[in-house]
């Protein structure tokens, strides 16, 4: 079993496409003709990520709800170094957006937290992005 894709809500349909584009490199591609707008957006040959309008409110975290969506950014065999991690911190701070990190040195792992831009109703989706390293 794996995960087949993740839908986030979002008030601000074309800032968020724009924001995961740029940030994942995830390009729009077909969408069913459902009667509400969206977007499917996807890694290769599959839409990993859905959007869909919402109210753009924030969500009080102490209620039942998903925390975030992680994403595995890179394929071990390929990423040694941290090669993968490093050029990600680079692209963001060239696109002055803030993240945050974590280290899971017992998980051979990095750990980089970014947000949405937030939504006139001041809601923002957390996004975290995993490197696996050796």
């Amino acid at each position: 079993m794996h995960l087949d894709h993740a839908t986030l809500r979002t008030a601000d349909l074309e800032g968020t496409r724009g924001f995961l584009e740029a940030v994942l490199d995830l390009k729009p591609g077909y969408r069913p003709p459902f009667d509400f707008p969206g977007y499917w957006l996807y890694a290769g040959d599959a839409p990993i990520v859905h959007l869909i309008p919402g109210s753009g409110a924030a969500v009080g975290r102490a209620g039942e709800m998903l925390d975030h969506v992680a994403f595995r950014m890179d394929d071990p065999g390929d990423n040694k170094n941290g090669e993968a991690y490093w050029a990600m911190r680079a692209k963001l701070e060239g696109l002055a957006i803030p993240y945050s990190t974590m280290d899971l040195p017992d998980l051979g792992e990095r750990r980089l937290f970014i947000r949405t831009p937030p939504s006139a109703g001041g809601g923002a989706i957390l996004l975290e992005l995993v490197f696996r390293e050796g």
